[in-house]
């Protein structure tokens, strides 16, 4: 099976003023489109090719002679999990089951604001910044280019893609911006909860 470029959860302009769709039509249409190819091209004629894309990603992660694989395969599943951790009209306080973690482990939503916006902020170069399930405890943790929870057996439960493409159109160098309207304005509490499930 092919690995398929997945239909966004929205319309492109759906996320507008906060996104663009100028900056989906590039991020989603170009770069993420790009990794589908790619992984395509990669494994085809081996043995990842009939696997699935999470198994392709713990098959290559730490093996530097299949690097090209993990990194095009992990960034296929990464934006395919960062496009649902949005939704128009979203951000804010979190409730159900992921408030009352939340407060439990950082002890108020101010407290993870603080830690999951810090974490995109300090992300020096390309990465992800994510609330992950480790241990059955909630933390947040960040990762670097491609690199992503799963590979290391870590559940995701929302993540913020810092890489420039997704956010320089609209917000040129202010990637903290970017982080602020992301968490106050974006994340879909409802796609977090159902991660928990």
């Amino acid at each position: 099976m092919p690995i398929t470029l997945p239909g966004l959860p929205y319309e492109k302009n759906a996320l507008e003023p906060h996104i663009s769709a100028n900056t989906l039509e590039f991020h989603y249409g170009k770069h993420h489109n790009a990794y589908v190819v790619n992984t395509n091209k990669l494994i085809e004629g081996t043995d990842l090719a009939n696997k699935d894309l999470e198994e392709i990603i713990k098959k290559t992660s730490g093996d530097a002679s299949k690097a090209g694989i993990f990194n095009n395969a992990a960034q296929v599943w990464n934006h395919s999990f960062y496009w649902k951790c949005m939704k128009p009209g979203g951000g804010g306080k979190p409730t159900g089951s992921i408030a009352k973690k939340i407060d439990a482990a950082f002890g108020s939503y101010e407290k993870f604001v603080e830690e999951f916006k810090n974490a995109g902020a300090t992300q020096f170069g390309s990465g992800w910044a994510w609330l992950v399930l480790k241990d059955n405890k909630l933390q947040v943790m960040k990762t670097a280019n491609a690199d992503t929870p799963i590979a290391h057996g870590i559940k995701p439960l929302l993540t913020v893609d810092v890489w420039e493409h997704a956010y320089y159109l609209d917000y040129q160098n202010r990637r903290p911006d970017y982080l602020s309207t992301f968490v106050d304005k974006l994340i879909n509490w409802d796609f977090v909860n159902s991660c928990l499930g």
